[in-house]
C-alpha cells in the first residue's frame, strides 16, 4: 500500500460516524494530517485559511434535508469560482448511486473523481492513488501556472506530453486553456480542433465554441454549440454559452428560452439562474425574472459568498411589477441577513431608492441615491452594471454632480471596461449633452497628463513604464488616434531595445491596424508599419507584409 503520510486531507461531511469511518480508512494508508468540516460554510472558511492536498466531500451536506445549506456540487462551484482550491487540489465526491446518476449528467464543474457509497478502504485508497499519481505528472505545469508563467507552462506541457503520451489530450487541453487565458483564441481554437480530429469530446467542442464566441464568429459558435447539445442534451455549460452567443447577436428572447431549458434540466446553478433573471428582465418577462431572482436569493442563502446585488435585482423586478410590499420585504431581508457585507449599504440604498421612486416619494429617493453614491466609494467588487444603473437613476432624479462623479470614477477604474465613449453615450441618451461635454473634457485632461507622464518615462529610458501608462490612457479613450500612435511607437521602442515579446508584438500590430481603420491617411501610419516589420525581421519573426 502506498505511503501518503505527507498528504493533508479535509473531510467535508455532516455525519460524525462517516467522518470517523473515513478517518480510520485514511489512517490505514498512513494519512494522519486530517481535518474536518461539517458544512459547506465551515469548509469554505477552512480552505480560505489553508490549502489541502485532498478534499473528500459528501454530496448530501444537508443530511437529507433540502433546505439545510448547499450540497457538495454547489460547494465545488463556489470553491472553483472564488479560486479557493487550485488545479492541484484533489476533490473527490462521495455519493450514493442514485444521486450520482442525476448529478453526473448535469454537472459542469466536475470533481477529480466520484466514489459511490458504500465503499471499502481498498476502493478509497485506490482512487486516491490514481489521483495522486496523475497529479504528480501535471504538477510541474501547475507550479508554473501558480507563478503566473503561462508561456513557460505551455512549453512544459509540450515536453511532458512526450514523456507521458497517455495524458496527451489532457496536456493539449491545458495548453488550449492557457492560450485562452492569454487571449490567444485563434491558437486555442487550433488545439481544440486537433483534439476533435482524434476524439469527439464534449469539453473540446465547448472550448472551440468559446474561442469562436471570443473571436466574434457567432454563427460558427452557434453551429458548434447546437451540435454539442444535440449529441449531449445535458451538457449544461453549452447552454450557458449558447445563450450568451444569442445575446451577443442581439437575440435576447432566444437567449431567455435557452436558459429556461437549461434551468429545467439543472435547476441549482446560481449563476445560471441569475443570468436567466437578467435576460428575462431585459426582455420584459417580469414573471420569469421574479421567479429566477427569488431562487437566486434563496439558493445563495447558505453560501459564504452571498451577493447583495441579487437583492437589488429582485427589488428592481418587483418594482417593475408594482409589488411594493414584496419589495419592502426583500430590502428588510437584505438589511437583516447581510449586515456586515462591504456592499450592503450601497445595495440597500439603491434598492430603497427604487422603492421610494415607485411610491412617488422623489425627495426620499434622491436622498437614498446620494447615500448610495457615497457608499459605492467604500464598496468592494460591485458590478459595473449596477454602478451604471446608479448613474442612470441619479440623472433621472437630477443628481447631476453625483452622476458625473460616479461615471468619472468608473472610467478611472481599469477593471470597469467603461471608456469615454461609453460614458458620453450614457449622458447623451439621457439628454444631457452638457454633462457629456463636461466628462469628456475631464477625461481629455487626464489623458493629456498621462501622455506627458509617458513621454517623461520614455525620455528617462523606462520603456516598460511608458507603455503601461499609455495602456491606462487607452482604456479611457480607445479611439484616440494620437494616443494610439503614441502607444504603438512606445511598444515598438520597447520591442526594439529590450527584445521581442509575442503578446506585446501582437498588441502593437492591433494598435497599428486600429489607426489604419480610424485614420487611413494618418501621416505616422507608414512609418509605424515600416518600424513594425523591421523589428519583426530583426528578431527573425516571419512577416508577410
Amino acid at each position: 500500500m502506498p505511503e501518503y503520510s505527507d498528504l493533508s486531507v479535509l473531510i467535508v461531511d455532516p455525519n460524525p460516524g462517516m467522518r470517523a469511518s473515513l478517518h480510520n480508512m485514511l489512517n490505514l494508508s498512513s494519512i494522519s494530517k486530517i481535518e474536518y468540516a461539517v458544512s459547506s460554510g465551515t469548509a469554505i472558511r477552512q480552505l480560505g485559511k489553508k490549502s489541502f492536498d485532498i478534499v473528500l466531500c459528501e454530496y448530501d451536506l444537508g443530511s437529507g434535508s433540502n433546505d439545510n445549506g448547499q450540497d457538495g456540487q454547489q460547494l465545488l462551484e463556489d470553491l472553483r469560482l472564488h479560486k479557493l482550491i487550485g488545479q492541484w487540489t484533489i476533490f473527490i465526491m462521495l455519493t450514493s448511486e442514485g444521486v450520482y446518476s442525476k448529478v453526473i449528467s448535469a454537472a459542469e464543474l466536475t470533481p477529480t473523481d466520484y466514489i459511490l457509497k458504500p465503499f471499502t478502504v481498498d476502493v478509497l485508497i485506490q482512487r486516491i492513488t490514481r489521483a495522486v499519481d496523475r497529479r504528480a505528472v501535471f504538477m510541474p505545469v501547475f507550479h508554473l501556472v501558480g507563478l503566473g508563467n503561462l508561456r513557460k507552462a505551455i512549453g512544459s506541457c509540450g515536453e511532458l506530453e512526450l514523456q507521458h503520451p497517455r495524458y496527451a489530450i489532457d496536456f493539449a487541453r491545458l495548453r488550449a486553456e492557457m492560450h485562452v487565458t492569454l487571449d490567444e483564441l485563434a491558437e486555442a481554437a487550433l488545439i481544440y480542433q486537433a483534439i476533435l480530429v482524434q476524439r469527439p469530446l464534449g469539453w473540446a467542442h465547448l472550448g472551440l465554441a468559446r474561442c469562436q464566441h471570443g473571436l466574434a464568429r457567432y454563427e460558427e459558435a452557434l453551429q458548434t454549440l447546437n451540435a454539442l447539445i444535440e449529441e449531449n442534451p445535458k451538457f449544461m455549460a453549452a447552454y450557458d454559452l449558447l445563450a450568451k452567443t444569442h445575446e451577443a447577436m442581439g437575440q435576447a428572447v432566444q437567449a431567455k428560452k435557452i436558459l429556461e431549458d437549461a434551468v429545467a434540466i439543472s435547476p441549482h446553478m446560481v449563476a445560471r439562474l441569475r443570468h436567466l433573471g437578467e435576460v428575462a428582465f431585459e426582455t420584459g418577462d417580469v414573471g420569469v425574472a421574479e421567479k429566477a431572482f427569488k431562487q437566486v436569493v434563496a439558493k445563495a442563502k447558505y453560501s459564504e459568498f452571498r451577493d447583495p446585488e441579487d437583492h437589488v435585482n429582485l427589488v428592481k423586478t418587483l418594482v417593475k411589477k408594482g409589488d411594493a410590499n414584496q419589495a419592502g420585504g426583500v430590502i428588510r431581508d437584505l438589511e437583516r441577513s447581510l449586515r456586515g457585507n462591504a456592499n450592503t449599504d450601497a445595495c440597500r440604498a439603491i434598492a430603497a431608492a427604487l422603492l421610494q421612486e415607485m411610491t412617488g416619494n422623489l425627495p426620499a429617493a434622491a436622498a437614498e441615491l446620494a447615500t448610495a453614491v457615497t457608499a459605492v466609494g467604500t464598496s468592494r467588487g460591485l458590478s459595473t452594471g449596477l454602478k451604471v444603473g446608479l448613474v442612470h437613476s441619479c440623472l433621472k432624479n437630477k443628481l447631476d454632480s453625483q452622476a458625473s462623479e460616479l461615471m468619472i470614477n468608473l472610467m478611472n477604474d481599469t477593471d470597469s471596461g467603461i471608456s469615454t465613449d461609453d460614458a458620453v453615450d450614457v449622458f447623451e441618451k439621457a439628454g444631457r449633452h452638457d454633462l457629456a461635454l463636461e466628462v469628456g473634457d475631464t477625461v481629455n485632461r487626464q489623458v493629456e497628463e498621462l501622455l506627458t507622464d509617458a513621454a517623461d518615462k520614455r525620455s528617462q529610458g523606462d520603456l516598460r513604464a511608458a507603455v503601461d501608462v499609455l495602456n491606462i490612457a487607452l482604456r479611457k479613450t480607445p479611439g484616440n488616434v494620437p494616443l494610439l500612435t503614441a502607444a504603438a511607437s512606445a511598444i515598438l521602442k520597447q520591442l526594439d531595445d529590450l527584445g521581442w515579446e509575442a503578446p506585446l508584438g501582437e498588441r502593437c500590430g492591433e494598435l497599428i491596424e486600429r489607426v489604419r481603420g480610424l485614420a487611413p491617411a494618418h501621416p505616422a501610419l507608414a512609418t509605424l508599419h515600416a518600424q513594425y516589420t523591421s523589428t519583426q525581421r530583426k528578431y527573425g519573426i516571419s512577416t508577410t507584409a
